[in-house]
């Protein structure tokens, strides 16, 4: 991954189970387990990692919603945070947690037979808008302080919102207090995505991550285009890319196939364009430490 000019693990789970994406509904999508906190020294990379306290994923089609005011939620949280992060408060290595891939806020697909958290028609109200709103806000506190009863060094990025789903603002606003960034997953041309996160920054205050997209299309052409649009946005502070590192034969994408070989022309152009943004970056860097006459 550095030699491809890459320089974080954004995130370290890969789905290895799915149903068909045409399927009327999905009786099972997993993901292969979390790394450990072992794994990730052996990389020896910057890296994110994400905290299980729900299941909210708009792709988890088998738990039930969590009772977010319950004592039993606070207590798996706490345990969440006592058991991960502790064990990482320390490490130079970690940037960040993440919580949820695409929480059903408001939104799921029509495959999955739970629905939503919150129906969408219920938001055309005061009070449900006022309910979803109480709900966030105590989610977003619980999960916020059960990490920092344990960690106090590292950013907070909360859920990655699907950004091309029904986002609601009550659930922005009330994660802003309790995270360091927004995250998005956002699958769509850039000057779409780059519209989006200016609002969404322009609404909360918080930078926004681009947490994860592939190049347009899945075309490697599209990478560089996409990584220069969202390197010139102000309130973007980073592009995570959906792969993955190794094609399987569930997501069929990936940098490397299963013999190991890198997968071209992306992995050519994705490092083109990455080492083109660290020059970038290094220019900005070297004109601000500049004297100033």
């Amino acid at each position: 991954m550095a030699a491809w000019g890459f320089n974080t693990i954004g995130w370290a789970q890969e789905v290895v189970v799915r149903d068909d994406c045409q399927a009327e509904r999905h009786v099972m999508h997993r993901h292969s387990r979390n790394w450990t906190f072992e794994e990730y020294q052996w990389a020896d990379m910057p890296y994110c990692h994400l905290l299980p306290f729900a299941e909210t994923h708009q792709w988890e089609v088998e738990t039930r919603y969590p009772e977010v005011f319950s004592q039993a939620f606070e207590d798996w949280c706490d345990y969440v945070a006592r058991d991960q992060c502790a064990r990482m408060a320390d490490d130079p290595k970690l940037i960040g947690y993440f919580y949820v891939d695409c929480p059903s806020w408001a939104h799921a697909p029509k495959w999955n037979p739970k629905g939503p958290w919150f129906d969408p028609e219920s938001l055309k109200t005061e009070s449900g808008r006022a309910e979803l709103a109480r709900t966030a806000r105590r989610y977003y506190r619980t999960t916020h302080d059960a990490i920092r009863r344990y960690d106090a060094n590292h950013l907070i990025f909360g859920d990655r919102y699907e950004g091309k789903a029904l986002v609601p603002d009550e659930v922005l606003l009330a994660a802003a207090p309790y995270i360091d960034a927004l995250s998005f997953q956002y699958f769509d041309a850039p000057g779409r995505i780059c519209s989006d996160f200016e609002r969404w920054h322009k609404l909360t205050g918080k930078p926004v991550l681009l947490a994860d997209a592939c190049a347009p299309g899945r075309k490697p052409e599209n990478y560089g285009p996409m990584i220069k649009a969202l390197r010139e946005l102000p309130c973007c502070i980073g592009w995570h890319v959906c792969g993955a590192y190794l094609c399987n034969r569930c997501r069929k994408y990936g940098f490397r196939d299963e013999r190991n070989e890198a997968i071209e022309p992306l992995a050519t152009l994705a490092t083109q364009a990455n080492r083109e943004t660290l020059d970038w970056l290094k220019t900005i860097r070297r004109n601000e430490e500049r004297p100033r006459a």
